[in-house]
């Protein structure tokens, strides 16, 4: 299981909305790719430019094949990260 949290502060404030959308529809694609356990999408209400992504993978490969697939090839890579800086965590569960 790969556990993964991705901190995203938006350069400019004004791409805000944008990039709430692009997240929108990111997580919606990325929960439909096999081996997705979870991708949700947070919108931080102390800094409106801060988005936190909390994603579950169900092995590597799965993982691997998300970053081949419509939602990071088409919409974060190309249209978010150049907009974002990107902090990623991958991360083990503490139960």
């Amino acid at each position: 299981m790969i556990y993964a949290n991705i901190w995203l502060t938006v350069k400019d404030a004004k791409d805000v909305p944008e990039i709430r959308e692009l997240l929108r529809e990111q997580g919606k694609l990325s929960r439909a790719e096999p081996g997705c356990l979870r991708f949700e999408v947070y919108h931080s209400q102390a800094d409106e430019t801060r988005f936190l992504l909390c994603e579950r993978w169900a092995s590597q490969e799965a993982l691997d094949a998300h970053r081949k697939a419509k939602a990071y090839t088409e919409i974060y890579q190309p249209k978010v990260l150049p907009k974002a800086e990107r902090q990623g965590h991958v991360c083990t569960l503490v139960e």
